[in-house]
């Protein structure tokens, strides 16, 4: 037992280390920010600002800003978080929850606690998903392309005789 509580004392404290950096930007988290990205909470399923988000862009840290996922790697896995089943290369760190049974994810950058990553749930061809806390995350949105190979009608109403 003795191991186990020295080995979850040095994961915390790794944690708690790289974040300590970034303590101009901690300071301007809320507290409920502050609650999942520092002490790695969860916040609650289903009421996340990106949970049903469909637009097209980079989802970034909400600590550092780092870029950690594409808008075209999001899918609707109805758990209640956003989902992902890939991340930018080297964006996601993994490392072993607190209760040895789950894989928690971290900004690579700054170590912000994202969510879980979870693999063999069969959701897409890649066979894996990253739940992450809307909370820890921001959307760049990518602007709006417009197709020149669309073509345009126009529609009036009314009484052109004259």
């Amino acid at each position: 037992m003795k191991p186990l509580i020295i080995f979850i004392l040095i994961i915390t404290t790794m944690n708690a280390i790289e974040l300590k950096k970034w303590n101009k930007e901690i300071n301007k988290l809320s507290d409920k920010e502050r609650h999942v990205i520092v002490n790695k909470g969860t916040e609650a399923p289903y009421v996340g600002k990106y949970t049903d988000e469909k637009s097209q862009g980079i989802y970034t840290c909400k600590l550092c800003d780092a870029p950690l996922y594409n808008s075209s790697d999001k899918f609707d896995s109805h758990c209640g978080w956003p989902s992902f089943d890939d991340e930018i290369e080297g964006a996601v760190k993994r490392v072993l929850d607190a209760d040895g049974r789950r894989m928690e994810i971290v900004c690579a950058n700054c170590g912000a606690h994202l969510g879980h990553v979870f693999e063999g749930e069969g959701f897409t061809q890649k066979n894996i998903r990253h739940c992450v806390n809307s909370i820890s995350l921001n959307l760049t949105k990518k602007p709006d392309i417009k197709d020149n190979n669309l073509s345009y009608a126009y529609f009036a109403g009314g009484c052109f005789w004259g």
